[in-house]
C-alpha cells in the first residue's frame, strides 16, 4: 500500500472511533439523562438514540467532514440561538388592535346603490355587484338584498334568497339564544338585555320579516326593554328607546309606543329624538292637538335639529 493509502485508513480508522465514541456517550450518557431530567421538570424535545444513530452513520460515511459538520453546527447553537432572549421591549397585551386596512378603490368606484342597479339589464354587472354586496356588512343591507329576490336575472335572485336565508336563520337562533338567556338572569344582571335591544334593532327596522313573524320579534325586544328599564333604567339609552318606540308605531301598538314615547321624553327631554318619536307617533294616529304641542315644544327648545326635523317643522309651521 501506498502512504496516502496508509494514510486514508490511519484517518478512516480514527474518524470511526471518533464517531462510534460519540454514539456511545449520546445513546448511554445523554440521553438518559435527558430522561432523566424531564421527569423532574417540564418536558421537553431532546436528541434521540435514533438520532445519535443517524449522525453517527453520515460520520461514517463522510469522514472528517462529517463531524466537522456537527462540531460546527453544535458550537454555532450554543453561541448564538442559544442566547437568552430580550423581551424587555416586547409587550403582550389582549386588547382589541382596530386594523384600518386599505381602501378597495376599484370596488368601491363601481359600487352603486342596489335598488338602482335591478334596474340594470347587464346581467353580468348586476351579478358582480351582488357579489359584492355580499362580501361587505349584510346585516346593514338585508333590505336592499330583499329587493333582488324579484330581479329577473336567476342567478342574482339566488344569491340573494342564500343569503337572506343564513343571514335570518342566524337571526332567529341567536335571538331565541339570548331571549332564553333573558329570562333565567338573576335580578341584577342586565347583560342580555342591552345585547339583545342592540342586536335587534339593526334588522327590525329593515322589515325583511313577514308581518306575523315582524310583530313577534318586535314584542320580544320589547319585553327586553321592559326588563332594562325595570332593572336599571339608566341603560335605557336614547338609541334604544327609539328602537322601540319606532317598531311599535310600525305595528300601530299606539298605547304602547305611547308609553314609551312619554318615558324617553321624561328621562331625555333634551334628546331629538324624544320629539321625534312623538311626532311620528301623533301624526300616524292623526292626533293635531298633541301634535303640534310638540312641535310648538321642539322650537322653544335648544335641542339641535337635523335637516329631516327642521324640513318636517318648515312644513307644519
Amino acid at each position: 500500500m501506498t502512504r496516502a493509502e496508509w494514510m486514508f485508513v490511519i484517518v478512516w480508522i480514527i474518524n470511526l472511533i471518533v464517531s462510534v465514541l460519540y454514539y456511545l456517550w449520546g445513546a448511554l450518557f445523554y440521553v438518559p439523562a435527558r430522561q432523566q431530567q424531564d421527569k423532574d421538570e417540564a418536558e421537553y424535545l431532546h436528541d434521540n438514540r435514533r438520532t445519535y444513530l443517524i449522525r453517527v452513520i453520515v460520520m461514517v460515511l463522510c469522514p472528517i467532514v462529517g463531524p466537522l459538520f456537527f462540531l460546527v453546527s453544535h458550537l454555532i447553537y450554543m453561541t448564538i440561538f442559544r442566547q437568552e432572549v430580550d423581551l424587555e421591549d416586547v409587550i403582550f397585551s389582549k386588547e382589541r388592535v382596530k386594523t384600518h386596512a386599505k381602501a378597495d378603490e376599484e370596488r368601491e368606484r363601481n359600487l352603486v346603490p342596489l335598488e338602482e342597479a335591478l334596474a340594470v339589464s347587464d346581467k353580468k354587472n348586476l351579478r358582480m355587484l351582488m357579489l359584492n354586496v355580499i362580501r361587505g356588512d349584510l346585516q346593514d343591507s338585508l333590505e336592499s338584498i330583499a329587493l333582488a329576490l324579484n330581479s329577473s336575472d336567476s342567478e342574482t335572485s339566488h344569491y340573494a334568497a342564500s343569503v337572506l336565508r343564513d343571514e335570518l336563520n342566524d337571526f332567529r337562533v341567536n335571538v331565541q339564544k339570548i331571549y332564553t338567556d333573558m329570562k333565567e338572569e338573576k335580578e341584577e344582571q342586565t347583560d342580555a338585555e342591552t345585547m339583545l335591544i342592540d342586536y335587534m334593532k339593526r334588522i327590525l327596522c329593515q322589515k325583511v320579516f313577514t308581518e306575523i313573524e315582524q310583530a313577534k320579534f318586535v314584542q320580544m325586544m320589547v319585553d327586553a326593554a321592559e326588563s332594562l328599564y325595570q332593572k336599571n333604567a339608566q341603560l335605557v339609552t336614547p338609541a334604544r328607546y327609539e328602537a322601540v318606540c319606532l317598531r311599535l308605531i310600525e305595528q300601530k301598538q299606539f298605547d304602547q309606543a305611547d308609553v314609551w314615547c312619554e318615558r324617553l321624553a321624561k328621562q331625555y327631554p333634551e334628546e331629538l329624538s324624544a320629539y321625534t318619536c312623538r311626532l311620528k307617533l301623533y301624526f300616524i294616529k292623526g292626533d293635531k292637538e298633541h301634535f303640534f304641542a310638540v312641535m310648538d315644544q321642539l322650537k322653544k327648545s335648544d335641542t339641535i335639529i337635523d335637516n329631516e326635523t327642521l324640513e318636517l317643522i318648515r312644513v307644519f309651521s
